[in-house]
Order: structure tokens, then sequence, then C-alpha cells
């Protein structure tokens, strides 16, 4: 899986701790491995632009995504997923340390809530009415246990 993570914000990333959670993620949900996805990271202002550009929402927000080729998470009957771009993922590191900070939980545990919040909307999961929402968290949450869990991370990837 391909993942690419552009820092632009100023603040200092792992940037390869997001790649691992991000192809952790995608593998999960079984899609292709060949998919790629592109994460950039943007200050405050820049997430402000976008928020206003593209939702018409002022000030900025933590994370936003564009979905490129419509992936949805892959079949369990082991068939093939397609091969597509997953699309593009906008976070906001500042505006995730000020969420991260209220939560108890701290930036980093914030970006990784973002960054799987981040590619769930990719895939068309949404949280605007009641049952969408459970069902978003139900996976999100799922999906971070797992990745936090020991030996479960793909070291490596």
């Amino acid at each position: 899986m391909n993942v690419e993570v552009n820092n632009e914000s100023g603040v200092e990333i792992d940037a390869h701790g997001l790649m691992r959670l991000s192809r952790f993620v995608m593998s999960s949900l079984r899609l292709h491995p060949e998919c790629e996805l592109s994460i950039k990271l943007v200050d405050e202002d820049t997430m402000a632009r976008y928020h206003v550009e593209f939702l018409d929402l002022p000030g900025p927000t933590d994370v936003m995504s564009w979905p490129m080729d419509e992936l949805r998470p892959g079949a369990e009957d082991d068939s093939e997923p397609p091969l597509g771009h997953l699309g593009d993922i906008a976070l906001c590191p500042t505006v995730a340390a000020a969420q991260g900070a209220k939560a108890g939980h701290g930036t980093w545990a914030e970006l990784e809530l973002l960054t799987v919040h981040g590619i769930l909307h990719l895939l068309g999961y949404d949280h605007a009415e009641p049952a969408e929402k459970a069902e978003m968290w139900d996976v999100q949450g799922r999906l971070l246990e797992a990745w936090r869990a020991p030996g479960n991370r793909l070291e490596g990837v």
C-alpha cells in the first residue's frame, strides 16, 4: 500500500508512524495491496482556508478528506478488491494537539484517531445521522483498538 505523508504544518510529526497506521487500517479493511493514499499535514491558516473553500465553514478543523476513486472496504470472500487511489486527507496537528489535550490522551493519540477517521470518510463512512455515526464510531474504535494492541502493528511496513 502506497501512503505518502507530506508535512507542511511546521510541527514535527512521526510521518513513518502515520504511514504505518494508514497501511494497517487499509490492510484491515481489505483494500487492494497497491491502493494509494495521500496525507498532508497543514497549519491552521491552510486548514481554515480548506474548511471555507470546501465546506463553507469558518475556522480551522482537525481533518478533511477528499475521496478519489470511491473505493469501499474489500469483501470477506477473498475476491480481489479494486485498485485505485483512495484519496487525500488533510490533518492539522495544532488543532489535534488542542483536542488531544482536552480529551486527555495527547496529540499522537488524537492524530491516530483523526487518521483513521479520515480514511473511513474516504471509504464512504459518515456521521451525519445517528445510525451512520454509531457504525463509523464502532469501526473507528475497533481499528484503533487493534492498532494499539501489542504485537498487532505492521512493523516495518
